[in-house]
Parts: C-alpha cells; structure tokens; sequence
C-alpha cells in the first residue's frame, strides 16, 4: 500500500503543480498579488498534493468497493423495492454531508442551509433509484435525459431568474468528491451482475442522471419557496502578512473541515455496517481493509479541502477582482480558458474516473484521452463563464443549445461514451471549481458592477455541460478511428463487427475458456 501511496502523490504533484505555476507566474506580472496571499496558496496547494494522493488510494481501497458490493448484493435480490427504497436512501445520506453542497448552500443567504441541502439531498436520491431502475430494466439513456432535462427547462421558466444559474449549479456541486466514486462503483456493480453484451454501457451514466435530481429538486424550491430575491454571502478574503498569520489560517480551519468530512463519511459507515450485519458478504480482512481505507479518505479530502478553502479561494476572488478592473480585462476569457485546461487535473474525483474507465473499457479507452477531452471541455467553459460575467449574457443562451447539442449527440456515439459523458459532467464540477473557479468569478462580477447570482453563479453549471459534448466528440472521433482498423498489429486487439477482443484472450478460449469481449460501440452501422 505504501508503493500505491506514492505513486497517488506523484499523480497528484503532477496535476496540482501546473495550476500551481499558472497562478504564481500571474501573482508576479499582471495581478501583483499580496505576499500573504500567495503563501497561503502554495500551502494550499501542498496540502492539495498530499491530499489527492491519500484520498485517490482510499477511494480504490474503500468507497470502490462497498459501492460495488451494496450494488451487487442488492441487484442479486431481485427484490425491485428493496433495490429502489436502499437507492434512494444512499443517495440521501451521501449527499445531505458533501462538503461541495455546504459550500454552494452557505453562499445563498436566502434559504436556510438545511432546507436547501435537505431538497439536493433528496433530489440525487430519486435519481439514484431512478438510475438503478434505469439499469435493471435496460431503459436507454438517451431518452431518460431527454425526458427530465425538457422537465428542467420548463420548470426554469417559473422560477425567478436570480434563482435559476444557482439551480443549475446544485448539479455540479451534488457530484462531489464522496458521491462521485460510490455512485460510479454502484453502477458498475449492477452491471457487473446483468453481464448481458450492453451491461458495461449502462455501467456509466449514473452520475450524470443523479446530477439532473438537484437541478429539478432547487428549481421546485425556487418555485414552492419563491424568494424575492436570491443574495449571496460575500466572499471573506483574510488579511494575512506573517508565516505565522498563514498558519493560524490553515490550524483554524482544519478542525472545521475535519468536522465535515466526518459528518460526510460517517452514514456511509453506518449504512455499510448495517449492510455487512445483514449480508456477511465482506470477509473479516476486507472489512479491516475498508476502515484502513476510509482513513485514508478521510485525512486526505480533510487536507484537500482545507488547501482549497484556505488556500485557494482567496487566490481565487483577489485574481479575479484585479484582472477585471483592467482597462484590458477581456484577457479574462483567454486566461480563464487556460486556467480551465489544466485545473480540471486537480479534481481529484476526476482520476477516480479515468481509471474506471481504463478499466471497464479494459484499455480501450486510455486516460491520456479521456483527460485531453476534460481539459478541452474545461477550458471552453471558462472561456464562456468569463465572457458572460463581462457582458452580462443570459446563461441561457449557453445552456439550451448546449443540453439540445448534448442529447443530439447521445444518438450518434456509442452509448458507452454518452454514460462517460454525463458522468464526467459532475466529476469536473467538483471542489477545485465551487472554492476556486467561482471565487474567481465573483471576484471579477463585483468589479465590473455585475449581478453576481446571475452573471457569476452559473459558472459551475457551465463546468458541467461541455464534458458532455467534447466527451462524446471524442467517442465519435475515437469510435470511428476503430472502426476503421481491421487490426492493430502491435497491440494483440483487432475489432470484429463493433468488439474488440484480445488475442491473448481468444488464445485461452481455444484452450476452453470463454473469452473476455468489450463492446466499445453502440452503432450498428457497417
């Protein structure tokens, strides 16, 4: 474990440390940032390091694992109500304590932090067992997302506009760092048990669907609730100017962060006590196994979220707020753009996900890929987040053609790409974008006299949509670069009619065993 351990930290010295650069090379040329600032970012971002790797190696030794094993054990029952009512209740109890959640819900002032928490809790919670259902009776996605996103936008229409980028934004936030690998394991758990030719395409995609339950749950709030108006809490940046004054920021607020992943891991503890009493189905050293892991969980979201919060957000508002009061601050767009390519790497959620892809797809589908195609979708969405706070555009304009681009894409690629698709949505809008992206962009809305819940919130929700379109590009590309090899010598894989199978694997079947097929395209055509 403790080889695994370095090599999570190298991952994450490598992914952190280009932000790391990007902001230190503006803090000494166009943003002059403070002394103490700045330090309190580069302790952040040690913090960020140390914590990615601790936390990448507990989700593979823990969260993985009991996700797999409820899926599983609860799919095996054939008990549909069982199955609907343990999803709904995981999907509460996993998001009601996600760190992201509390963040967003301390930033609306307008509805208490319970209520709001409460309705996205619930919200993730129906999807769940929808997604679940989903995938026991072989439901397409497609028309699932078609369904609920047409719901989406005509209930935005009866909301009060302050209310509505904050809504769309409750659906990146609910997909954090804990419900991200427990729902992406529960998935693949239920496919691993239908094991029919299209399971591993609906092992993908629960993300995204659990994504759409707050979405709709905030925008009923909004309607039910109907706040006059929708303020936010202003950003508090400390006033910092010793090494000493940096470490009492970061002592201060450990214990706060401590509390909340606490909070956040404790009812998955429980659930999977109560499910290990009931099932028996983990050995005694698997269980050992798990706690050791959820240590590792814990202590390493602990020290990522206080170097984000800490470290990061003051960083964040202070670049923003000085880069737009410039006579030149359109260079927001071309610097946001690049801060969005290489800040995607420091979520840690996100290479949880490329290495279950890599996995489920058995190599097909490489992590430099999948990255290539985040970084591309992040770095777009920047570019729009920061030409709608300089000019005030509706974030509608951005949304509908977006979703409607999305879903159209969703018949063309292989269905694999289009779960991967909507499920790196709510892997990108994690920690990195609700402490430093949005800071950024409030920073730069107050300087230009924007309406912040209107031109700066949304900024999330824009973090979320483009995965969805550069992924399944990047299927439709990849998929058909595939199709049209009849072999790739080097590589012991060759596609027949959609497969691509292993010839080592086929060598195994002629000695009596089955071989092991991927299917890695949906489309049928020749």
């Amino acid at each position: 474990m403790k080889k695994s351990l370095v090599e999570k930290i190298n991952e994450a010295l490598s992914s952190v440390l280009p932000i790391t650069i990007i902001v230190l090379l503006l803090s000494i040329t166009i943003v002059d940032m403070p002394i103490g600032t700045t330090l309190l970012f580069l302790t952040g971002a040690v913090l960020l390091i140390i914590g990615m790797g601790l936390f990448a190696l507990g989700a593979d030794v823990a969260m993985i694992p009991i996700g797999e094993g409820i899926s599983i054990q609860l799919t095996k029952s054939k008990k549909i109500l069982l199955l609907t009512v343990a999803s709904f209740i995981l999907g509460v109890i996993i998001t009601i304590a996600e760190p992201n959640l509390q963040v967003l819900a301390h930033q609306v002032p307008s509805i208490p932090d319970p209520v709001l928490i409460w309705t996205v809790g619930i919200g993730v919670g129906i999807f769940l067992a929808i997604a679940a259902l989903r995938i026991l009776f072989k439901i397409d996605l497609s028309l699932v997302l078609i369904l609920f996103y047409t719901l989406v936008f005509v209930l935005a229409i009866f909301v009060p506009k302050d209310f509505i980028a904050m809504a769309f934004d409750s659906g990146g936030v609910a997909t954090g760092p804990i419900t991200v690998p427990f729902i992406m394991a529960f998935g693949v758990g239920m496919a691993l048990i239908r094991s029919d030719k299209d399971s591993q395409d609906d092992s993908f995609g629960l993300v995204g669907i659990c994504s759409i339950g707050p979405i709709l749950a905030v925008l009923i709030l909004g309607i039910w609730y109907n706040p006059t108006n929708a303020d936010y809490a202003a950003i508090s940046v400390p006033d910092v100017f010793t090494t000493r004054d940096v470490a009492i920021e970061f002592i201060k607020g450990l214990p706060i962060y401590t509390k909340e992943v606490c909070l956040a891991i404790l009812p998955i503890i429980l659930f999977f006590l109560i499910f290990q009493v009931l099932s028996k189905r983990f050995t005694r050293r698997e269980i050992i196994k798990v706690f050791v892991g959820l240590l590792y969980t814990i202590v390493g979201l602990v020290l990522f979220l206080t170097g984000v919060n800490v470290g990061f957000l003051p960083a964040g508002h202070y670049i923003g707020k000085v880069l737009a009061e410039k006579p030149y601050n359109w260079i927001l767009i071309p610097l946001g753009m690049i801060i969005g390519y290489f800040i995607i790497t420091a979520e840690p959620t996100v290479h949880v996900l490329n290495k279950q892809v890599e996995e489920v797809s058995k190599g097909a589908i490489p992590k430099k890929i999948m990255m290539i195609s985040l970084s591309i979708g992040m770095s777009i969405s920047l570019g729009l987040a920061m030409t709608r706070v300089l000019t005030g555009i509706s974030i509608f304009y951005f949304l509908i053609p977006g979703y409607i681009l999305a879903i159209a894409l969703s018949f063309i690629v292989p269905k694999i790409f289009t779960g991967i698709a909507f499920d790196s949505g709510g892997v990108a809008s994690g920690p990195m974008t609700a402490t430093f992206l949005l800071p950024l962009a409030i920073g730069a809305c107050e300087s230009v006299g924007g309406n912040i819940m209107r031109d700066a919130f949304g900024i999330v929700a824009m973090v979320f949509m483009t995965p969805f379109i550069t992924i399944q590009v990047m299927g439709f590309i990849y998929s058909r670069k595939i199709k049209e090899q009849t072999e790739i010598i080097s590589g012991e894989v060759f596609l027949v009619e959609d497969e691509i199978i292993d010839y080592e694997e086929v060598a195994e079947d002629e000695k009596g065993t089955t071989p092991n097929e991927y299917k890695i395209s949906g489309d049928n055509s020749k």
